[in-house]
C-alpha cells in the first residue's frame, strides 16, 4: 500500500451494497492516481484496479502493481489468470495488501489475454473458472467476484451465460458483474468489442430472476443517472466504464442519488476537486517522483461541456509545461475557466 501522506478526506462509511455503483476496471486508465481522483468525487462507489495478470504478480514487482492510497477504499483488485494455484496465491496477496475484493476477469477479449488463456475465452471453460474461484475462496475472507460477458463469438443463447453463472455459483461465487455484450474472440479488436456486439440487457435481468440470491451487476453502455436508475430497478448494481472516465463529474452526485448519503458532497465544486488533485500531485511527486502530468491526464474530462474546457484541457496536456510545477500549471489553466453555462 502506498504511504503517500494522507489528506483530510473523511473516513469512508458504507451506506448500501458495495456493488450498487462502481467504476469499471479499465486498462491504462484506472491506475492509483485515477482512482484517487475518482475518490475525490464519490466516497461510497466501489473502485477497481486495472487488470493485473497473475504472472505480473508472481514474476514481477508485486508491490509496484498492488500499492494504492488508503483513501481509495472500497477497492477491488482485478486479476487476469486461469491457473487455480496461481489465482489463489495472488488472492492471498490482494488480501494481505488490504484490498476489499478480488475480481476475476472473464470478459477481456484482447489478443494478449487470449495468448495467456484468460479473459473472455474462459467463458468456454466454466469448470476451470469454478476451480479458480474455489481455490481463491479457500484462502481468503474477502469477496471473490467474476466479471464476464453474456457470450463469446456467435454463441448468443441465454443458456450459455446462465450455465456459466450457475457453475460458478456452485463453486461459491456470489457476485457477478455482467458486461451485456458478447465478446468476439476473432474478427474484432478490443475497441470494437466495446461497441460492435449489441447490448442485450434483458439477458442480465433474466440472470437476476433465475438467481435471485446472487448479486448481479450490469455493465456496458451506461451513460446517465436515468439509465442507472432504470437498471437498478432490475438488478443489484451498475458498473460505469468509459463515461465515468470521460465525464467524471457524473460521479459527484452518486453518493446522494444512489446511497443513503443525502448531504454527501453538498457544495462540492470542480474547482475544489481540481485543487485537491493538485495537492495530491505535489505529495505524490515528493513521495515517489510521480510526474504531475501522469496524474493530470485522468482529470481532463472534469470540465466536460463547460465554457473554456477545451483551452483548460490544452494547458493541462501541454507537453511544453511538463517541467513546470503542478501548481504553476494549475494557475495557467485557471485563466481559461469560465462560468458553467455553455460548451465550447
Amino acid at each position: 500500500m502506498s504511504d503517500i501522506p494522507a489528506d483530510d478526506t473523511a473516513e469512508f462509511t458504507l451506506k448500501a451494497s458495495p456493488w450498487r455503483v462502481s467504476v469499471a476496471p479499465m486498462m491504462d486508465w484506472t491506475d492509483r492516481h485515477c482512482r484517487y481522483f475518482h475518490r475525490l468525487l464519490t466516497r461510497h462507489s466501489l473502485l477497481y484496479t486495472e487488470m493485473v495478470s497473475t504472472g505480473a504478480l508472481l514474476h514481477g514487482n508485486a508491490a509496484q502493481h498492488l500499492q494504492f492510497n488508503p483513501q481509495e477504499h472500497p477497492l477491488a483488485l482485478q486479476l487476469g489468470g486461469s491457473a487455480p494455484t496461481e489465482l489463489a496465491h495472488c488472492a492471498k496477496l490482494a488480501q494481505a495488501y488490504g484490498y476489499d475484493e478480488v475480481n476475476l476477469n472473464c470478459g477481456c477479449p484482447s489478443e494478449r489475454v487470449l495468448r495467456g488463456a484468460f479473459g473472455a475465452c474462459l467463458m468456454g471453460q466454466p469448470a476451470l473458472v469454478a476451480d479458480g474461484v474455489k481455490a481463491m475462496l479457500d484462502v481468503v475472507d474477502i469477496p471473490v467476484t467474476v466479471k464476464h460477458r453474456i457470450g463469446i463469438d456467435r454463441i448468443e443463447s441465454y443458456g450459455f451465460v446462465r450455465d456459466f453463472v450457475g457453475t460458478l455459483a456452485q463453486a461459491g461465487c456470489r457476485v457477478f458483474i455482467v458486461h451485456a455484450r458478447n465478446a468476439w474472440l476473432q474478427g474484432l479488436s478490443p475497441k470494437e468489442n466495446r461497441d460492435v456486439p449489441p447490448l442485450r440487457y434483458p439477458l442480465v435481468y433474466q440472470l437476476k430472476r433465475d438467481f435471485p440470491d446472487l448479486t448481479i451487476v450490469v455493465n456496458g453502455g451506461i451513460r446517465s443517472h436515468a439509465q442507472m436508475s432504470e437498471h437498478l430497478a432490475q438488478v443489484d448494481g451498475v458498473m460505469i466504464g468509459r463515461e465515468a472516465y470521460h465525464n467524471p463529474w457524473l460521479l459527484a452526485s452518486w453518493d446522494q442519488q444512489f446511497y443513503a448519503a443525502p448531504d454527501q458532497n453538498t457544495g462540492l465544486t470542480r474547482e475544489a476537486v481540481e485543487l485537491a488533485l493538485v495537492d495530491y500531485m505535489e505529495r505524490a511527486g515528493a513521495h515517489d517522483g510521480a510526474p504531475w502530468y501522469a496524474i493530470a491526464c485522468h482529470m481532463l474530462g472534469l470540465r466536460h461541456g463547460l465554457r473554456g474546457a477545451r483551452k483548460w484541457r490544452q494547458v493541462w496536456s501541454d507537453h511544453r509545461l511538463k517541467s513546470s510545477p503542478a501548481r504553476s500549471v494549475w494557475a495557467l489553466a485557471q485563466a481559461h475557466v469560465g462560468p458553467a453555462q455553455e460548451s465550447d
